[in-house]
């Protein structure tokens, strides 16, 4: 990771650490089936050592195998200008080292050990004062994917639990199953030398689980997980909100959007403010609109702190991005096999995003019978299947994943250097709207997934007829850039681009 930028702030420096490890080279996301409605095109993620009261989701499996060889990872970025904006007199210094965070051994250890960690990002330098210094005041944080952000808040958490207290003292909210299993599953890592205990509250198949009503209360010092999950939860009197010191927005933006989960989020905020008035709120996420930027700051406390990256810094430059005009569908499933594939096949894994579950499982098929080994990842399928489809990702055992936009936002997999997008991504709309609008927002997430940390990687967006086109210009008008353009089938513009992009000798 890179050296934090030059603020106001000075830099304080600490004693050097011994040396670590060498670091390893809209209603569109959901909390579906939270009840037995059918669940919507979004999903899970990944974790470990659930409490006694947790349901059946085993969290020990779904861990990654760090024993595997990750394919080669390719170069670190510099990072990206972030801009702080402090309330109130209280100065904050920017951490050169962990050290200067003021941190227990154990997190320290955490963090060198397990997370093999050197310094902190440019965004983990300068926001984590902000959360861990008191008076521990609330925070706004805008920043790019895979910028080290969910290091922020996790540590932000961990470092604000009593371990001698077996409540809830840290909760963190997040849209999607597979996002919360996730987080998780990177704060029982960080915190493996803390004994913290924590819990995922996520949904998981009716046949397997305790009812609500009989288990018992959450003893788990954190808790991670979905909105309806949770405000059941608490609705049901069995996760105590009373002792709560930190309150985690994961992607902000969604929780709090008017076609997201703002119902649920406030609900929640409500109720824990009732009790706790004095509980730290922090909102991340990598985009927040106009809209949902004024109103968490109407949400959150007058004197909050706000950390944004300026809108420019988000096109997420590592990333080239290609368009390919397709005369039809099958035009589509023969530029991926022909091309895509067979030029790509040793440049690390692919997630190709589609609009629909109808679409991911005719294109699994019609790969399938083409006598490629591919997965597919949609709301339709239960918890337990769409756990060991991402498990079996992440591990490297599948390289190709398809995917509804359930896995466009946090999903963290370091070697996803090629990103598809079958389907543009459109706003939800009502259906009597004659112009489909792009959802910006989401292609910027979906691109982040061939991009984290910043490194190197390709998008190619498919393009098939007047609406892609209009909807690839409105892309391109709001980001201010201009997507090149590959030819269907040049062997040689699929070969240059892929140079271009790091991928290719």
């Amino acid at each position: 990771m890179s050296e934090p930028a030059a603020t106001d702030d000075t830099v304080s420096t600490a004693s050097s650490p011994p040396p670590p490890p060498p670091p390893a080279q809209h209603k569109s996301w959901a909390d579906e089936a939270d009840d037995d409605a059918a669940a919507t095109d979004e999903t899970t993620a990944t974790t470990k050592e659930p409490s006694t009261s947790s349901p059946s989701l085993n969290v020990d499996e779904l861990t990654i195998d760090e024993n595997k060889t990750p394919p080669k990872l390719l170069d670190d970025p510099e990072d990206s200008n972030i801009q702080a904006v402090t309330s109130g007199d209280t100065p904050y210094t920017s951490a050169a080292t962990f050290e200067d965070l003021n941190l227990s051994a154990e997190l320290l250890k955490g963090l060198y050990v397990e997370m093999k960690f050197q310094k902190p990002s440019k965004i983990q330098a300068i926001s984590l004062p902000m959360i861990l210094n008191p008076p521990h005041r609330d925070l706004i944080a805008q920043a790019h994917n895979g910028s080290g952000k969910t290091t922020c808040f996790v540590l932000g958490m961990l470092s604000r639990v009593d371990p001698s207290m077996q409540a809830p003292q840290a909760l963190c909210i997040c849209p999607t199953r597979e996002l919360a299993i996730q987080n998780t599953e990177v704060l029982r890592k960080m915190g493996k030398y803390t004994g913290i205990s924590s819990e995922c509250a996520v949904p998981t198949d009716s046949r397997d689980s305790i009812p609500l009503q009989k288990r018992a209360p959450i003893m788990a010092q954190v808790v991670i997980g979905t909105p309806g999950t949770i405000k059941k939860w608490i609705s049901y009197k069995k996760l105590a909100v009373t002792r709560l010191k930190i309150l985690v927005f994961d992607e902000a933006d969604q929780m709090l959007a008017e076609d997201g989960f703002k119902d649920d989020s406030l609900r929640i905020m409500k109720e824990i403010e009732r009790f706790n008035s004095s509980c730290q709120v922090l909102l991340f996420s990598a985009t927040f609109n106009d809209t949902v930027k004024n109103f968490v700051e109407r949400t959150v406390k007058k004197d909050h702190n706000k950390l944004f990256v300026k809108k420019e810094e988000l096109s997420l430059d590592a990333v080239k991005q290609y368009k390919v005009r397709c005369p039809d569908e099958l035009s589509k499933i023969e530029v991926i096999k022909d091309y895509i594939f067979e030029l790509g096949e040793n440049v690390g894994q692919t997630i190709i995003f589609v609009r629909t579950r109808q679409s991911a499982k005719m294109l699994h098929e019609k790969l399938v019978e083409m006598g490629y080994e591919v997965t597919s990842i949609q709301g339709a399928l239960d918890h337990e299947q769409r756990d060991k489809i991402v498990k079996e990702f992440r591990d490297g055992l599948t390289q190709v994943l398809i995917s509804t936009d359930v896995l466009a936002r946090g999903f963290d997999q370091q070697q996803v250097n090629l990103v598809i997008n079958y389907d543009l991504p459109i706003k939800h709309t009502a259906e009597y709207t004659r112009e489909f609008e792009p959802d910006n927002e989401v292609y910027l997430h979906r691109v982040g997934r061939a991009g984290r940390f910043g490194r190197k990687g390709a998008v190619f967006n498919l393009i098939c007829d007047e609406r892609d086109e209009r909807l690839m210009s409105k892309i391109e008008n709001h980001f201010g850039t201009r997507v090149s353009e590959v030819r269907e089938k040049s062997v040689e513009d699929y070969k240059a681009a892929l140079k271009e992009a790091g991928l290719l000798q």
